[in-house]
């Protein structure tokens, strides 16, 4: 197996006007102020437990429940109500009309029933003209028109006057319809923020578009979360763990989540019927290690004492909410389905580190402090569901997993040594160049700047040629304080543009972090890389050739079983099993099957185990999107392959 190195590059951002310099080398020196950024949103919501099948009376108990099982004190807000409050009835003007039989005062009324509890409200729609209720009724009949399209500003305004303060848009009816979501979605956040400003109170946007069409590559500040997958459980349905892992897998998109953004892997099933404790804190250890939203779904009012426990547990929770508000990765994979996961938390060498094993035996796993970013120097550990400390431990830790189940730990070490960066700076650009990666990797980029003013600023950052994402700075007071982000680097030198206006970063410092190795595969002949198109996840996604960027998308791991593994869970595949010349590459869960197992020759070829063919740019292509398949072996630039 690789072993990937990543870097903290660390930016000094100041409200002064731009000025020009010369990139270089600096002193790793920084402000130890990390300013907290906003937290991903915690709280309950109605549709795992009640489906449509909710009223005015359902919430109000489970309100009620809420504050009386502690969950506030451990950080949870948010009720949020989920489809079927609404049957799509609009009056003479298009305003929203419920039923007051089921919404006695309506909704403004169950708002400020959640209020006077000291939480905080939610409610729910529909991206298209018909919402999930026309085309999904569960519990009630279709409701036609349950949608907010064509009324986005409209609606916006009414849920915020009602008092709400988190709308969830879900895609029933964007999705048969059509539309493009970074449109649309663009275009309720934008009504979302008017409603905000008009009442002065603001409202959260939940993108809920699945995961399709690839949210993480635009919807970091659009809204404070997006969901990355499909529902976690179905009408009907019981709670299932391979559908948690599946969720949890498909939601691990790190460069996109950062300073107040969040990957959105849907509500919880934890303490649903017929999940035992032990599934329930594997559950929470994931969302936690993840930094997921915690949206508890299970019924309140009927929740066992350990199950509330559980859900409060105040260690836990404080992981899922760290302040520096960054997504845990996968660090090591040392057997087949026993992934270790390692999150970088706010302070100085603390990290979150989730040993998760996933086979049907128990087994020892280790955590190695160099795969956490951590010096050699001995570090402390904590396992957080027991409430003990391990002790100290030089290099690493390691300690049995029951099969099946996951342990949290959080260990407090020493950083490893950082080196720095100046930028040069023209307009509003930010160029830092020459950021030297001693492997393709995911990397840790800790921003310093200075933000006097009373609003959040944001910038655009973009790393080399891949797709760029928004990043919020928020106030720092008169001295500067640090963000950070993570980032994707190709081995070698990296350049890093931030775009914003008014102010520009000053410094960086670059540090070993977090992740697992991997390496470039780039085309002899084409000097293009291999790539998973829109950095898309889907099984069965074509594999292509395109310009090299050093994303997380052309980043491939080889592991001691001769996968080789994007993403940390998708390997490269032979289509169907296939073994005969022109048998697509594609991308698939790793499974173990001859058929994602490959030799990588010191010529250059990379032959499939199962069939015997290389790996070949179909038609002896040379530009973006040229796809990949298997071919009879000739020798030839188009089956050669550098591995970097």
């Amino acid at each position: 197996m690789l072993t990937r190195f990543a870097l903290a590059l660390v930016l000094t951002v100041s409200t002064v006007s731009t000025v020009a310099g010369a990139p270089g080398p600096a002193a790793a020196a920084v402000t130890p102020n990390q300013i907290a950024v906003p937290r991903a949103p915690m709280g309950w919501s109605s549709w795992n437990s009640f489906a449509a099948r909710i009223n005015a009376g359902v919430i109000r108990q489970q309100v009620d429940a809420f504050v009386a099982a502690g969950l506030p004190a451990a950080g949870y807000q948010y009720v949020n109500i989920d489809e079927g409050w609404w049957q799509g009835t609009r009056d003479g003007a298009g305003n929203i009309v419920v039923d007051t039989a089921e919404w006695p005062g309506g909704m403004a009324a169950i708002a400020d029933y959640i209020h006077s509890r000291g939480l905080k409200a939610g409610i729910y729609t529909d991206a298209g003209r018909d919402g999930c209720g026309f085309y999904f009724p569960t519990g009630r009949p279709a409701a036609p028109g349950s949608g907010s399209e064509g009324h986005y500003a409209q609606d916006m305004l009414q849920f915020s006057r009602w008092g709400f303060d988190l709308v969830k848009v879900d895609w029933c009816g964007g999705d048969a319809e059509g539309l493009d979501a970074a449109t649309t979605y663009r275009a309720i956040s934008d009504a979302a923020r008017a409603a905000s400003a008009a009442t002065g109170r603001p409202l959260l946007l939940s993108i809920c578009n699945w995961g399709r069409q690839n949210p993480w590559n635009w919807a970091p500040g659009l809204g404070p979360m997006w969901r990355t997958s499909g529902d976690i459980i179905f009408f009907g349905e019981s709670p299932a763990m391979a559908r948690v892992l599946a969720n949890f897998d498909a939601g691990l998109h790190p460069t996109a989540q950062h300073t107040g953004y969040a990957n959105d892997p849907d509500m919880m099933v934890a303490g649903l019927p017929g999940f035992t404790a032990a599934q329930n804190r594997t559950h929470l250890s994931l969302w936690a290690i993840s930094g997921a939203p915690l949206i508890a779904g299970n019924n309140l009012a009927t929740m066992s004492a350990q199950t509330a426990a559980i859900l409060t547990n105040r260690e836990v929770t404080g992981i899922a909410q760290d302040p520096r508000g960054l997504q845990g990765v996968e660090v090591a994979e040392d057997s087949a389905g026993r992934p270790v996961y390692g999150r970088v938390l706010s302070g100085t060498g603390r990290r979150a580190v989730v040993l998760h094993n996933r086979t049907s035996t128990t087994a020892t796993m280790t955590v190695r402090w160099a795969d956490l970013g951590l010096s050699a120097a001995a570090a402390s550990v904590r396992n957080v569901w027991a409430g003990s400390n391990a002790g100290s431990f030089a290099t690493g830790y390691s300690t049995p997993v029951p099969a099946g189940e996951a342990v949290l730990l959080t260990v407090a070490g020493t950083e490893a040594p950082a080196a720095g960066y100046v930028p040069a700076v023209s307009g509003g650009t930010a160029r830092f160049t020459g950021v030297t990666a001693a492997a393709t990797g995911i990397a840790l980029a800790t921003v310093e700047y200075t933000n006097a003013s009373t609003t959040t600023r944001t910038a655009t950052l973009r790393v080399g040629g891949q797709t760029p994402t928004t990043v919020a700075f928020p106030p720092t007071g008169t001295a500067p304080g640090t963000v950070s982000v993570l980032v994707s680097l190709a081995r070698g030198a990296n350049t890093l543009t931030f775009t914003m206006s008014g102010w520009a970063p000053s410094a960086m410092d670059v540090q070993r972090l977090p992740g697992r190795g991997g390496v470039q595969l780039v085309g002899a002949a084409s000097a293009r890389c291999v790539d998973v198109n829109d950095n898309a996840i889907g099984n069965g996604t074509p594999a292509q050739l395109w310009d090299c960027t050093g994303g997380d998308n052309q980043t491939w791991a080889a592991t001691s079983r001769d996968e080789l593994v994007v993403y940390g869970n998708k390997c490269l595949d032979a289509n169907n099993n296939g073994s005969t010349p022109g048998t697509a590459v594609i991308v698939w869960d790793c499974n173990g099957q001859a058929n994602q197992r490959w030799t990588r020759n010191a010529n250059g070829t990379i032959i499939g185990v199962q069939s015997g063919l290389c790996l070949d740019a179909s038609n002896a292509g040379t530009g973006n999107g040229t796809r990949l398949i298997l071919w009879t072996c000739t020798g030839g630039a188009n089956q050669r392959w550098n591995q970097n």
